[in-house]
């Protein structure tokens, strides 16, 4: 729907002008181009119809693998190919890493660093109105650790489920990951105004809510809150049925806030927490912040406290330093684990990263045997424990003939009531 505030030009300076956007990567940069979309809406802007060139085309890339990268600069070219004369606008991670590769692309006129995303609106208005200086430049390459502002995030991943940023940035300097170097440095809103979206998200009919960002148990590092108070305050918004955690780091993860979860009004029995290795040896080498034995202990805590929970992990398999004993080692290690599902990445190598320091570097091959072994792991555990639910019966929010219940389970059904007896799977 397009929101029109006045006819006045003065007013809604976009009025007339049509808008379309890709987004490529994580739930964050989708919660930030829904909230984008939205700003520039309330400008006056209105949604391209399907078929037709848009006037202003906006990419927030990603630039976790290098397949990601190009897969960035594919989807910008198309677009602009299918949208002659538009104004385009390239933000996100590839946008902050690589500014001077992106700005070379012909048709690009300004690529956004990480620190100026927050204002992507008011220079769109100000291309578009002819007030910019400047509009075949990048427009500002901040160094990562100049990177201090948090813009707040909210997108609708349907009818009744809201994704909300409430953290940016990462402090940790995995030897694999570029995250520091293209996001900056750990930031969040405060607590209060992080409710405030919340409420307006009941208000306008959500009833679930999935807390998004970078690294979330490092929640605080702005305001100085923590990430246990955060969840305390949003469980008590009104109008919230239910919360999910995205993904919390284990070492980050502590026996207070499983244990909130635990007796909630709202936080469901659902957790993804990222392992990268089931090695130590491995995980020394990623610099990651804890061993195989505390996360045991984190699966085996929320187990306690939550029997039937869902638990899904996130593994890379192939990092340099990963040799056939450490890799079958792992493999042992997450197939002890009483989790649900594993998020397989093969290893991509990143310019700037330390982990190009480490010997032995695995095969493609390698690494395409190793995610097909972890898969069908992933396909065992997650059949086994909806096999332990036929028959049971489950809270089930429902969306369009179909539903997830509390522990994660999707299930279809006729949607007229909140539970379900779990028969088909």
């Amino acid at each position: 729907m397009t929101l029109i505030l006045s006819s006045t030009s003065d007013i809604c300076p976009l009025s007339g002008r049509t808008v379309r956007s890709l987004t490529l990567g994580c739930k964050l940069n989708f919660a930030e181009t829904a909230s984008l979309l939205d700003r520039l809406r309330e400008r006056g802007a209105e949604d391209a119809a399907k078929g037709q060139p848009a006037d202003i085309v906006v990419v927030n890339s990603c630039s976790v693998t290098a397949e990601a990268d190009q897969k960035c600069r594919q989807g910008i070219r198309r677009l602009i190919r299918q949208n002659p004369g538009a104004c385009c606008i390239v933000m996100g991670c590839y946008a902050q890493l690589k500014p001077q590769e992106v700005a070379a692309i012909e048709g690009v006129t300004r690529v956004v660093s990480q620190q100026e995303k927050g204002r992507v609106a008011e220079m769109i208005e100000e291309i578009v109105c002819g007030a910019a200086a400047d509009t075949a430049a990048v427009q500002d390459t901040t160094a990562s650790h100049k990177v201090t502002e948090f813009v707040p995030s909210c997108s609708r991943g349907n009818r009744t489920r809201y994704f909300i940023k409430v953290q940016d940035g990462c402090n940790y300097f995995c030897t694999y990951c570029t995250i520091p170097l293209a996001r900056g440095r750990s930031r969040n809103g405060s607590i209060a105004s992080l409710v405030e979206q919340a409420q307006d998200v009941a208000r306008r009919g959500g009833k679930e809510i999935v807390i998004t960002g970078v690294n979330i148990g490092d929640f605080g590092r702005t305001t100085g809150e923590s990430f246990f108070d955060l969840v305390h305050a949003l469980d008590q918004v009104e109008g919230i049925e239910r919360y999910r955690i995205s993904s919390i780091e284990p070492n980050l993860l502590t026996d207070e806030i499983i244990d909130f979860c635990a007796r909630s009004r709202a936080f469901m029995p659902h957790f993804h927490i990222p392992l990268q290795s089931g090695c130590d040896e491995v995980l020394r080498l990623m610099h990651r912040r804890y061993d195989t034995a505390l996360f045991r202990s984190k699966v085996e805590r929320i187990r306690q406290v939550m029997p039937d929970a869902f638990i899904g992990v996130d593994v890379i398999v192939g990092t340099r330093g990963e040799t056939e004993e450490y890799f079958e080692q792992a493999y042992r290690f997450i197939e002890s684990l009483d989790v649900q599902q594993l998020h397989v990445f093969p290893y991509s190598e990143r310019p700037g990263t330390r982990a190009l320091e480490i010997p032995h570097v695995v095969t493609s091959e390698q690494k395409h045997e190793r995610s097909q072994r972890l898969l069908a792991l992933s396909d065992a555990k997650h059949a086994a424990f909806c096999e332990r639910y036929r028959g049971t019966e489950r809270p089930v929010l429902w969306e369009n003939g179909a539903g997830w219940t509390d522990n994660y389970i999707r299930v279809e059904g006729n949607g007229r009531t909140n539970t379900i007896t779990l028969h088909r799977l």
